[in-house]
């Protein structure tokens, strides 16, 4: 793992990263490679997301909040293709001014999630920059030979289905600006979520075993379906008033003046990594009590048709959608 700095490198390597690493894959992290045994009958899937300060976290996030997010937005898109984590490679680019309390606390971070996803560090690298604090991770998983699911699968006919609930990200990153006039008990759950986000790592089998397609909320729900129905070649037709909301949204939504309006900014802010599927009518009942098993609400928001793209209804009127989510420079 080479760096800009050797002794605090090494260091850092050392004191922070080591612990987390996998006993036997990561090769005590003395190596420029892990080792990973094959499984035969499996294929590996791999993820990658990047954080940049300014950008993917606020300036003032703490930092294990910023890697727990980090950690949990990779094993988001692993759980959304049905797939198994079992660990990950970290590159770190941290501020010239930062030191080991900042860096502490990321590893802290780390290894509470570690430990609640059953995940281990398998290497990477860690350097100083004059930037902005940014992070790169890369999360490996295991699916069954074949049996990853793509966004490609969903026909016309599939009911388009949502885990967990929509808009929290969007309220989170307002919340944590200070910017939602809501009870301080929903400001701090809404800001919870924006920093440390639920993938449903545990909900993955149910995924692989019943959805046609399915992804990640992470750009916009809207944006997101928009990719399932450009791979598939469908169209999806969506309600708005449909949305499943927590009581914190519900309470913001109640002091809007234009709810269509503010249902869309729901559905577009992203970073709520909920997963989103096409399901086949005839096994929808039993991916629901997949879902009721774990406590995790499901909702059925409308299906694919023929045609292409995202219809967006409110009230049974097409509502037309400028932005559909986060667009990446």
């Amino acid at each position: 793992m080479p760096g800009v700095d050797a002794a605090d490198e090494f260091e850092t390597i050392e004191r922070l990263f080591r612990p987390l690493a996998h006993p036997e894959w990561a090769r005590g992290l003395i190596d420029d490679v892990a080792a990973l045994p094959s499984r035969p009958g499996y294929d590996l899937i791999l993820t990658k997301d990047a954080m940049v300060e300014g950008v993917h976290f606020l300036p003032d996030d703490p930092l294990d909040t910023v890697a727990r997010k980090l950690l949990r937005v990779n094993l988001s898109d692993l759980a959304a293709k049905g797939a198994e984590p079992f660990g990950y490679l970290l590159a770190c680019f941290w501020p010239v001014e930062s030191g080991w309390l900042e860096r502490e606390a990321f590893a802290a971070g780390l290894a509470e999630d570690q430990a609640k996803f059953g995940v281990h560090l398998l290497g990477g690298d860690t350097v100083v920059t004059p930037g902005p604090a940014s992070f790169s991770l890369t999360a490996l998983g295991w699916a069954p030979k074949g049996r990853t699911v793509a966004r490609s699968g969903a026909q016309p006919g599939d009911l388009i289905v949502v885990t967990g609930m929509i808009g929290e990200g969007f309220l989170g990153l307002k919340a944590a600006r200070g910017e939602v006039g809501l009870e301080d008990e929903r400001v701090a759950a809404l800001i919870a979520h924006y920093r440390t986000p639920e993938p449903r790592t545990d909900f993955a089998l149910a995924v692989r075993e019943h959805a046609a397609a399915a992804l990640d909320v992470s750009d916009g729900l809207i944006a997101d379906m928009g990719h399932m129905a450009r791979a598939s070649g469908v169209g999806i037709v969506i309600d708005l008033e449909k949305l499943p909301l927590s009581r914190a949204a519900t309470a913001w939504l109640e002091t809007r003046v234009d709810p269509p309006a503010a249902l869309t900014d729901l559905a577009t802010g992203g970073d709520d990594y909920e997963i989103v599927m096409a399901v086949p009518p005839g096994v929808f009942d039993s991916l629901k009590r997949e879902a009721d098993a774990r406590h995790l609400r499901l909702t059925v928001l409308g299906e694919a048709t023929g045609g292409d793209g995202v219809t967006v209804r409110y009230g049974g009127e097409i509502i037309p959608v400028t932005r559909t989510g986060w667009r990446h420079g």
